[in-house]
């Protein structure tokens, strides 16, 4: 098993005899070992092989292959689906795959986050990571198996994520669920099998059309949604607070 050295300043010591200063090697991580953030984060750059690792209550998780229908499709519609949504919401950022520093125990890697750029819980700190919670944290997963059920959503709870959504390919079900009064409780879709929510008003996810990876209808009830009251209402306090924390 090859080791990687990782020249950073802060991990050279001197050798057992007293001489100069020697690059200590830098394990590789593995699943189930329990760091720190910080320890977690200097072996994670030191394998930029590796695309998908997080730290969950202390304990690393290594992500898996990628397979095509179950987890790189859903994806990029989840994807697309936020970015219409955010593209009509100044004051909203979304994205995928980004680290969050949610504490000092917890680093997960979401496939996709909606978060409110200006007024948020969540800023991107001087080392271009996500510091805090985003509003809304999507998780493709393969069943209800998954870590996204289990530990990860007991994680994001004391951090104040304010929705989480999971969808679950081999399953062929969405589950959504919002923060109320510091816990989670599920959301059931209204007659035409759209989710409405408190956390982004006008976000509709039309569950058939996304399951049945129709994105033609995901994105034509997303426009209804972005036509409704509650979106124009909530993009005009949006707007007003970006007008004053510009100032």
């Amino acid at each position: 098993m090859s080791v990687v050295a990782v020249a950073s300043p802060d991990i050279l010591e001197k050798s057992p005899a007293g001489g100069s200063a020697d690059l200590v090697s830098c394990p590789p991580l593995e699943n189930g070992d329990r760091l720190t953030r910080k320890e977690f984060e200097r072996r994670y750059e030191g394998m930029p092989h590796v695309k998908k690792a997080e730290l969950i209550e202390g304990v690393v998780y290594m992500g898996s292959p990628v397979r095509i229908k179950s987890h790189s499709k859903p994806h990029g519609m989840v994807l697309t689906w936020l970015g219409a949504y955010s593209a009509a919401t100044p004051g909203t950022d979304f994205g995928d795959n980004g680290s969050l520093r949610l504490d000092l125990d917890n680093e997960p890697q979401p496939d996709a986050y909606l978060r409110l750029a200006s007024g948020g819980r969540s800023q991107i700190d001087n080392e271009d990571y996500l510091l805090g919670a985003p509003e809304l944290i999507v998780e493709i997963a393969a069943s209800s198996a998954s870590i996204d059920f289990g530990a990860k959503r007991s994680t994001y709870r004391p951090n104040g994520v304010q929705a989480h959504l999971v969808w679950r390919t081999l399953e062929r079900t969405i589950d959504w669920w919002e923060l109320v009064d510091g816990d989670y409780r599920p959301l059931k879709p209204d007659a035409n099998g759209v989710i409405e929510n408190q956390a982004f008003p006008g976000l509709r996810p039309a569950l058939a059309p996304l399951l049945n990876e129709d994105l033609k209808m995901v994105l034509e009830e997303q426009q209804r949604g972005l036509q409704s009251e509650a979106h124009r209402s909530f993009a005009r306090r949006l707007g007003i607070s970006s007008s004053s924390t510009s100032r």
